[in-house]
C-alpha cells in the first residue's frame, strides 16, 4: 500500500506560466534581448530557472551573462511570483480528499527552495507535510534528490510513494526515484508529448487522481 503522494508544483498544482513569462521577459528587456512568447516559455520550463534563461536568451550568450540574468530574474520573480499565479481548479478539493484517505502529501520542484516553501505556505500548508526545492546539496530534477529529501522528511521509502507531475522531466524524475508516475493533462505538456516520453498513467482533471492513486496503491495498475 502506498502512503504518500509527491507532487510537482508548476503545471501540476499551480498555474504559474504567466508569472514565469513576465519574469523572463523583464530579464530579457533588461539585457536588451528579444522577448519570448508565452508558448515559447511553456516549452522552455521544466529544468530549473537557469536552463529556462539559457533557452530564452540570445544565442551565444556567455555563462557570465547568464549568471547575471539569473540574479535579475530571481530578484524580479521573488517580488512578482504571485501576481498571476493560481491554484488549478479542483486541486485543493482533491488534496483534501487524498488527505482524508490517509495519504501524506509532499511537493518537489525545480524552483529554488525558498520560493517552493513560500508558495507552499501561501496555498497548500493545510495539506502538505513537506515542500522541497533546489538548493545547495539538493540537485534539481530529474535527479532524484528532491524526491528522496521529501521521502526522508515523510519517513517512508520510495516503494510507499507515488509521483504526480505534468512534464517529461517529471516522468524521468519518478523513474530515477523508483516511483510510479501519474501524468496530468492540464499542465505545460500535451498528452502526445507525454506518451512520447514514456507516460503510462494519465489524469485529465484533478478529481481523476483519487481513483488512479488507489488503483496503483492496490497493485491494480
Amino acid at each position: 500500500m502506498k502512503k504518500a503522494i509527491i507532487f510537482d508544483l508548476d503545471g501540476t498544482l499551480l498555474y504559474t506560466l504567466e508569472d514565469l513569462a513576465d519574469a523572463m521577459n523583464y530579464t530579457l528587456r533588461e539585457f536588451n534581448m528579444p522577448e519570448r512568447t508565452i508558448d515559447e516559455v511553456r516549452r522552455f520550463v521544466g529544468n530549473g530557472i537557469k536552463k529556462l534563461i539559457k533557452r530564452a536568451a540570445a544565442p551565444g550568450t556567455s555563462e557570465e551573462v547568464i549568471d547575471k540574468m539569473f540574479e535579475c530574474y530571481k530578484a524580479y520573480y521573488d517580488v512578482h511570483c504571485l501576481d498571476k499565479t493560481r491554484v488549478y481548479d479542483g486541486i485543493l478539493e482533491e488534496l483534501e480528499v487524498l488527505q482524508k484517505k490517509g495519504y501524506m502529501l509532499g511537493i518537489v520542484s525545480n524552483k529554488v527552495d525558498s520560493a517552493v516553501k513560500e508558495l507552499n505556505e501561501q496555498f497548500f500548508k493545510e495539506y502538505t507535510t513537506t515542500a522541497i526545492g533546489e538548493k545547495q546539496g539538493v540537485r534539481r530534477k530529474p535527479a532524484p534528490d528532491t524526491v528522496f529529501t521529501a521521502l526522508s522528511e515523510l519517513g517512508i521509502s520510495a516503494k510507499e510513494a507515488i509521483y504526480v507531475g505534468d512534464s517529461d522531466v517529471d516522468i524521468e524524475t519518478a523513474a530515477n526515484s523508483g516511483l510510479p508516475c501519474i501524468s496530468v493533462l492540464w499542465g505545460f505538456r500535451d498528452k502526445s508529448f507525454l506518451i512520447e516520453h514514456g507516460a503510462v498513467h494519465f489524469a485529465e482533471k484533478p478529481a481523476d487522481l483519487t481513483e488512479i492513486i488507489d488503483s496503483i496503491s492496490k497493485g491494480e495498475m
